[in-house]
């Protein structure tokens, strides 16, 4: 009797840990996908172009753009996760740096002081963007898009066509200081503000409630939760963060003008989707969204370090994206029956359909690029 009633527990226990086995790897996707990619990048550089790809300088320079986008992409993690978007981020960045560099360079303020005030008017237009989409029930896309002109032709009208430089020793300090810890500055703050980020996600009512409302708004609004608060404060949030990494963004290039950081926006989005947060909200991963920032850094110095043409980094960034969003789709999507996870995932012949599909895209792209290459030297002049 004893036997059987020890051989039966442990039967169960089996089986259960079979059952559950693909239900537990799923919380790591969202980390292992772009970890699997970045790997990929070591192995192939290591083999085309170890010596300067592995080189301390050109490694450094690796961590130096990542840091640049670290601050956005935790922000955007929880404006993604609550189902938003935000648009309009690189002209905030543009704008509170260029009312800095004014503040600094014509009226004299010291720079911790013109700092903590572009901080703020970052916070100001976040709020002012999080008002526009719960108050006026403008949405995301559209209303941080229409924001996004607003705060790039305020900073057009006040710079005037000028490039602003040559800025105190604590502003270069941000953008590309040493810091103690043997670490770029930069960098340093970069990480500061993702264990930030994943303290509240993970231990706040702020982060649960993000999840909550990114999962069911209407549920949430139900059980008393403030979906339009929380929104707003996801999008203060995401404002803040995009001037932090304009101030950044100054002191690394020691100058700034209106027309800097267009393309802030699709790499920070790009970096939190490829992480494994969902487009369409409830599920989040800081971890997934710091990995994703390395991948795209890591990646663009890859093409750089071959000598591709600069115009081939939003290509490959774009083909990554795709990719990315397809593979976490038909890796998470849940087959008819309930059941879940990796393996009803790739017995579904949707996701199977949705698979062929995504190698199709890929393939033609590869194809595309090739061809491109073969075609695009440099022309002969005439005459």
């Amino acid at each position: 009797m004893s036997q059987s009633d020890s051989t039966a527990p442990g039967g169960a226990q089996t089986l259960s840990e079979r059952q559950t086995l693909s239900e537990r790897l799923a919380p790591y996707v969202s980390f292992l996908g772009p970890m699997a990619m970045i790997l990929m990048i070591i192995v192939f550089m290591g083999v085309v172009e170890p010596a300067r790809y592995f080189r301390l300088s050109n490694l450094n320079q690796i961590l130096l753009d990542a840091a640049l986008y670290m601050p956005m992409a935790m922000a955007m993690t929880f404006v993604i996760t609550q189902r938003g978007i935000d648009l309009s981020i690189g002209s905030v960045a543009a704008l509170s740096s260029i009312i800095m560099a004014f503040l600094i360079k014509q009226y004299g303020f010291p720079a911790w002081s013109a700092a903590l005030i572009a901080l703020c008017l970052g916070a100001m237009m976040g709020l002012i963007n999080g008002l526009v989409i719960t108050k006026f029930k403008v949405p995301d896309l559209i209303g941080t898009l229409a924001m996004d002109l607003v705060y790039r032709g305020f900073a057009l009208v006040i710079a005037k066509g000028l490039v602003l430089a040559r800025f105190p020793d604590m502003i270069t300090e941000i953008g590309r200081g040493q810091s103690l810890m043997f670490l770029p500055t930069p960098v340093l703050i970069g990480v500061l503000t993702f264990i930030g980020g994943y303290v509240l996600l993970k231990s706040t009512h702020f982060g649960r409630y993000t999840i909550a409302i990114g999962s069911n708004p209407e549920a949430s609004d139900m059980t008393g939760i403030a979906v339009d608060r929380h929104r707003v404060y996801a999008y203060v949030l995401m404002g803040t963060m995009a001037a932090l990494a304009g101030i950044m963004l100054t002191g690394k290039l020691n100058a700034i003008q209106a027309t800097s950081a267009p393309y802030f926006n699709l790499h920070v989005i790009a970096a939190v989707v490829v992480g494994g947060t969902s487009l369409f909200g409830g599920r989040a991963s800081i971890v997934g969204s710091l990995a994703g920032v390395l991948l795209l850094s890591m990646m663009i110095n890859a093409l750089v370090t071959l000598r591709i043409e600069f115009f081939w980094q939003s290509v490959a960034s774009g083909v990554v994206i795709i990719f990315s969003v397809a593979l976490y789709t038909w890796l998470q999507k849940k087959d008819r029956d309930g059941s879940g996870g990796m393996r009803a995932a790739m017995g579904n012949p949707d996701n199977r359909k949705l698979l062929r599909l995504t190698g199709y895209i890929v393939g033609a792209a590869i194809i595309l690029s090739i061809a491109s290459l073969m075609l695009g030297g440099s022309p002969n002049p005439s005459g």
